[in-house]
C-alpha cells in the first residue's frame, strides 16, 4: 500500500515540477521581451535626444508614447526612490538591471528543479 502511495506521490511530484518549469519559462520570455522593449526604448530616447529623429512624426511619436505607456509604471515608483539626477533619469537601468537580475535567478531556479534539486522556499 505504502509502495503505491509513493508511486502517487512521485507523479504528482513530477507534475508539479513540470508546471513549476512551464511557468518559470513563461516569465523568462515575458523578461526577454520586457528587456527588448527596454532597449527599444532606450534607444529611442537617446535618438530623440540627439535630434537623429523627432517626434513631430507621427509614427515616431506613436511608438514612443506605446513605448512609454508600456514602462512608466515600471519607472514611476523607482523615481519616487532614486535622487532627482537633472536631466539625466537612473530609473530605466535600474529597471533593466532588476530585469537581468530576475532572469538570472529564475534561470538558477529552473536548473536547480530539473536537476531534482529542492525548491528553496
Amino acid at each position: 500500500m505504502s509502495r503505491r502511495r509513493d508511486f502517487r506521490y512521485a507523479g504528482l511530484t513530477a507534475l508539479l515540477e513540470d508546471c513549476l518549469l512551464t511557468l518559470i519559462d513563461i516569465a523568462r520570455i515575458l523578461l526577454s521581451v520586457l528587456w527588448w522593449i527596454l532597449i527599444v526604448q532606450i534607444v529611442l530616447s537617446w535618438l530623440i535626444a540627439f535630434n537623429v529623429i523627432n517626434t513631430s512624426n507621427d509614427f515616431v511619436r506613436s511608438v514612443w508614447n506605446g513605448l512609454n505607456t508600456l514602462t512608466e509604471p515600471l519607472y514611476r515608483p523607482i523615481r519616487r526612490i532614486l535622487p532627482d539626477f537633472g536631466a539625466l533619469d537612473l530609473s530605466p537601468m535600474v529597471v533593466f538591471v532588476g530585469v537581468l537580475i530576475l532572469d538570472r535567478v529564475l534561470a538558477g531556479l529552473a536548473a536547480n528543479i530539473a536537476s531534482g534539486g529542492a525548491v528553496p522556499l
